[in-house]
């Protein structure tokens, strides 16, 4: 252990390599001699107690020897750097000593010049000011000569429209002129004029380019740089083409000729318009201040809210670089903001504009500028939007555009409309329901939900506006950037520099220190002349609430937005009347809407653009007018709600609920009042002998049916439109659908008052043999395949009770039966058209509430909007209408059912209370059999045309079991039967036989089952007692006990019957 502590502690000295026994020697030194406190008692006290005295003060010296080697070796390694340590310590004194005698030395020369200088002091301070003066003197004559320059560089930065470096160059240029002792330089008095001009002109030239800009007309505009975008894309698409077919490059007008066929129409301003000269609205000029000084504090980083990308995506966001119209500008505050911003290029572009405008102190003039040309300038460019559509519908062929119109879906309508679609005639058979079409509905066909007149006037306003959207958007950054620049000077208004600046607009309203231009006012004018459009499309003259619509608008817009109006009195209301005249807008707009230009009286000219106008169409104008202020909202402050809420989508709100709707509820009242009052209305008309399952094919819907289908399908389809209205629009149709179903029962009870079959049907023992038989099969809905038809022991059993029941109403009379074939066809006719109609609300039903439920979730996401549009699931009076209409048809198919069964009755119950005693076989059935076999062929082709195979299986069905129950229960009352009666009551069923089984619908091999136990049971009449006694105990179950005795009572000539023959067969019935 102490080995290796001494190796641990001496390791590292610089030993030599031959002098390794001085490191094994050191490691044999106990550790105690290398303690840090050394004790030297233990090792003397050691020595003293040894037995070997000398031999331990021997060793201690070989150790001390070893040491001193060692210390040798160590010093004889270092001695050098010792050496030089030395030396540098002597180096440093000496430095030290010579620095005290030369800081001593210095203080003596410090002191003779200050003796020096003190002596000379005055005539150093006025060598020293006159330097100064000749500085001054220099820099003026340089500023001089600068400002000399500075008219043709701005004139030169105008023509490069590099609008800022020439405004900083402007005003700069004029501090320069206003300091003291250049304001007496008499030759700096051209220059101070014509820097004046520039202002001027400069003021022009902004203004001019803003005009543009916010209208979308500017090289730097949305619209711009997207025709930009779009051609570096039509460029790269086309690059393979050009490539491989031509070398020849295209021309910047090929390329937009070629963006505008690939985009569908160009997407820039649409040229026409050209701005009027500035000097016509110079009087509006405010204050003009001389000089301006630049503003230190810069618009704060970023887009303003509205400042935001269009959702289609085409503006791309712009890297962090200094625009082009900047590029001459000299680096200051609001260059460093802009190159820090990431706002899209034409945002910027806005901002560099008014930044402008905010150094030239020419804010208030502008405003009043915009302000004046803001109406005229919407308007026109409404009319010239117009005037390129008119183009393009032109260009086209009329036929291919009410294709499109027809096909197209405006309003992502997936499954509601097309549900709604009126069946178009494919054939000469349906020349009828295109009658019925143009004569019920109150509109024509181009106007109704999806016709051509309503997909026109959407494409045509969402088209406008939205255009006007990137317009008022452009309005509202504009309006942003003064409110910001307002409340910049406002805050720097109590500072010193900025209360002697000319910039400071005054203390007036926001209004006037903008000249009346702010987002509000924007908004109302461009509400107003949307308005006036509308107006024109639906024909309706608004009526202005003063005679002059500009001044109430611009008095309007000058409010505080943020103070909401809660009696309604205020905001932006428009008074209004409508009109169905024919005459044409243009001529009665002047009545309503004063203006200054004679453009605006003229109207927009929409008729060329659209296949119609009227009323009808607001329908189509009221979900582009709700997106249109879903979007002003989404861009606006929450302050201007109040005047989006009292805007446009409050003026078409306020239309639909007081007008719109109560016309089109009359219009509608009145065509399904026609509809099903009309004496054609109930009108059976067959198309054909086969019964078509389809309208398109001839399906024979009574003609009041098939209208109120079609109107109450318009009518849903208006409620798609406006999802607003839809319950009041449902709760219409439902009280139309309740008038025709009380208009069909009426018909119904009118055919079949006081007949027998229509007093059985309301029977409860009648209604409810009825359902349990299998034959109620085919009145499902859902039923597609005849059940079986062959009776079974229940059905039998069932068959036996009815037939019991309705031969218990014996004697049928001729007055209890509806003998009027044509109340028949009704009938059948009636179920039919009912069974359609009952599907077709189901169906329409199903697809109202997929379609709105969808919109409604839709709604729901999206509830931070303002706008909340209330939307209606399918109501639960749809599905119990078409259960009214079904039962009433299934009512209808019943009568029919036990008309024919009692119409068997009537007619066989002429065997009763007679003799068969014939004396030749039977050629011939009977009269009666005859009449009920024609009657019955008769009325089945007389049916067929009106109800399918499955129901006409229902209506004949029941006449076979009734036929063969009956002739069964007659022997009973027949007084003698030979065994040639025998024959004709057989040659009678086989007669019945055979006009059952001409019906293609009914089971023929069913019918002749039922008929054949007529034949048999009245066959064993020729039998003898004995033999008929055999065939009982064979087939006991074939009849029952009373039919067995029947056959016992009835006198046949020829045979005996023993006296115990009731008690024998008694018998066989006990065991």
């Amino acid at each position: 252990m102490s080995s290796g502590r001494a190796q641990g502690i001496f390791d590292g000295l610089p030993i030599p390599a031959d002098k390794a026994y001085l490191k094994e020697g050191l490691s044999r030194i106990d550790e105690s001699w290398a303690a840090s406190r050394f004790d030297s008692l233990p090792h003397v006290v050691h020595i003293l107690t040894s037995k070997d005295r000398e031999g331990e003060v021997q060793f201690l010296k070989e150790q001390s020897d070893l040491v001193e080697d060692v210390v040798d070796e160590v010093v004889h390694v270092y001695h050098h750097g010792f050496n030089k340590a030395i030396q540098n310590y002597s180096q440093i004194l000496r430095l030290f000593s010579e620095s005290a005698e030369s800081i001593s030395i210095l203080k003596v020369d410090m002191a003779n010049a200050k003796k020096f200088l003190g002596s000379r002091n005055k005539q150093l301070h006025q060598l020293w000011y006159r330097s100064l003066t000749l500085r001054h003197v220099l820099t003026l004559l340089d500023q001089i000569e600068s400002v000399s320059k500075v008219p043709a560089r701005i004139e030169k930065l105008i023509a490069d429209k590099q609008f800022y470096a020439a405004v900083q160059l402007q005003v700069q240029s004029m501090l320069v002129l206003e300091r003291e002792g250049l304001q007496v330089v008499g030759a700096l008095q051209d220059i101070r004029s014509e820097l004046a001009k520039l202002r001027g002109v400069l003021f022009y030239k902004v203004l001019e380019d803003l005009h543009s800009h916010l209208y979308n007309k500017g090289e730097f505009s949305s619209a711009s740089l997207r025709i930009s975008e779009m051609e570096d894309q039509v460029l790269n698409a086309t690059a393979i083409d050009n490539s491989v077919n031509s070398a020849q490059p295209l021309s910047r007008r090929t390329r937009l000729v070629k963006i505008e066929n690939h985009f569908g129409g160009s997407l820039s301003a649409d040229g026409s318009y050209r701005p009027g000269s500035i000097d016509d609205v110079s009087s509006f000029e405010g204050h003009d201040d001389d000089s301006v000084e630049i503003a230190e504090n810069a618009v704060s980083d970023g887009a303003f809210p509205s400042a935001r990308v269009h959702a289609d995506g085409n503006i791309k966001k712009v890297s962090r670089q200094m625009p082009t119209w900047l590029s001459s500008a000299m680096p200051d505050e609001f260059l460093e903001s802009m190159k820090k911003s990431d706002a899209p290029l034409y945002v910027k572009y806005s901002r560099t504009l008014v930044e402008c405008l905010c150094m030239l102190g020419k804010v208030a003039a502008a405003g009043a500028v915009l302000c004046q040309r803001l109406r005229p300038t919407i308007h026109e460019i409404i009319i010239s939007k117009v005037k390129v559509l008119a183009v393009q519908k032109s260009s086209r062929s009329g036929l291919d555009l009410v294709t499109k119109k027809d096909n197209s879906d405006i309003y992502d309508s997936s499954g509601i409309l097309d549900g709604f679609q009126v069946l178009k005639p494919k054939s000469k058979n349906n020349s009828s329901f295109s009658a019925t079409q143009l004569v019920v509905s109150p509109v024509s066909p181009i106007m109704t939900p999806k016709g051509a007149a309503q997909s026109a006037a959407g494409e045509f306003l969402n088209s406008i506006l939205d255009y006007i959207i990137c317009i008022l958007e452009n309005h509202i950054i504009v309006g942003e950037l003064l409110e910001s620049k307002l409340s910049q000077q406002a805050d720097n208004v109590l500072t010193p520099k900025a209360a002697s600046s000319d910039t400071v607009w005054g203390a007036d309203s926001e209004s006037s220190q903008t000249g009346g231009f702010n987002v509000g006012f924007s908004l109302t004018v461009i509400q107003s002349e949307c308005q006036q459009l509308i107006c024109e499309i639906l024909r309706a003259t608004p009526e202005a609430a003063t005679s002059d619509a500009a001044v109430q608008t611009s008095r309007l817009g000058k409010k505080n937005p943020a103070k909401e109006k809660r009696d309604g009195s205020e905001g932006l209301s428009f008074a209004f009347r409508f009109t169905d005249a024919a005459a044409s807008m243009p001529k009665r707009a002047s009545q309503g809407w004063q203006r200054g230009t004679s453009a605006q009286q003229e109207g927009y000219g929409t008729s060329a653009v659209l296949p119609d106008q009227g009323i009808y169409l607001a329908a189509s104008v009221y979900r582009p007018v709700v997106q249109f202020s879903d979007k002003v909202a989404s861009m606006l402050h929450q302050k201007y709600s109040q005047l989006v809420n009292d805007g446009l989508l409050a003026f078409i709100e306020k239309f639909l609920k007081d007008h719109f709707l109560p016309a089109m509820f009359v219009d509608y009242r009145k065509s399904i009042q026609q509809a099903i009052s009309s004496p054609a209305a109930f009108r059976p008309r067959a198309n054909g002998s086969v019964y078509k399952p389809l309208v398109e094919n001839g399906r024979p819907v009574l003609q009041g049916l098939l209208a109120s289908n079609m109107l109450a399908k318009e009518v849903l389809g208006w409620a798609h439109l406006m999802p607003k209205y839809a319950n009041e629009l449902v709760e219409f149709v439902q009280t139309f659908l309740e008038r025709t179903y009380e208009r069909c029962r009426t018909s119904y009870t009118e055919a079949v008052l006081e007949k027998q079959s229509y007093m059985l049907i309301g029977r409860s023992d009648v209604e409810g043999l009825m359902r349990v038989h299998p034959s109620n099969a085919y009145l499902r809905k859902s039923h597609d395949q005849s059940p079986n038809s062959f009776p079974d022991a229940e059905t039998v059993e069932v068959e036996l009770e009815i037939s019991e029941l309705l031969l218990g109403l014996r004697p049928i009379k001729q007055e209890h039966l509806i003998r009027d074939d044509h109340k028949l066809i009704l009938l059948a006719s009636l179920s039919d058209s009912l069974e359609y109609l009952a599907d077709s609300v189901e169906s329409v039903g199903d697809i109202f509430g997929t379609s709105f439920s969808k919109i409604a979730d839709k709604n729901l996401n999206n509830q931070a909007h303002r706008h909340t549009r209330s939307t209606s699931a399918v109501p639960p009076s749809f599905t119990s209408l078409a259960e009214e209409y079904r039962r009433l048809a299934i009512d209808c198919l019943k009568v029919l059912r036990l008309e024919m069964q009692l119409e068997t009755i009537f007619h066989l119950q002429e065997m009763t209370n007679r003799e068969y005693l014939e004396d030749q076989d039977a050629e011939e059935p009977d009269d009666f059999i005859i009449s009920l076999a024609t009657q019955i062929m008769r009325r089945d082709e007389e049916l067929a045309p009106f109800v399918s195979e499955l129901k006409r299986n229902y209506i004949f069905g029941g006449i076979s079991s009734i036929a063969a129950n009956a002739s069964i229960k007659a022997l009973a009352e027949i007084r003698s039967i030979n065994l040639l009666g025998v024959q004709q009551i057989c040659r009678n069923s086989i007669a019945l036989e055979q006009a059952l089984a001409a019906i293609p619908s009914i089971n023929s091999e069913a019918v002749q089952q039922r008929l054949d136990r007529v034949r048999t049971y009245y066959e064993l009449l020729n039998l003898p007692f004995e033999a008929l006694l055999a065939f009982i105990q064979e087939h006991e179950y074939l009849f029952t006990q009373k039919e067995y005795s029947s056959l016992l009572k009835v006198n046949v000539p020829g045979r005996e019957i023993p006296a115990d023959a009731d008690k024998r067969i008694s018998g066989i019935s006990s065991h």
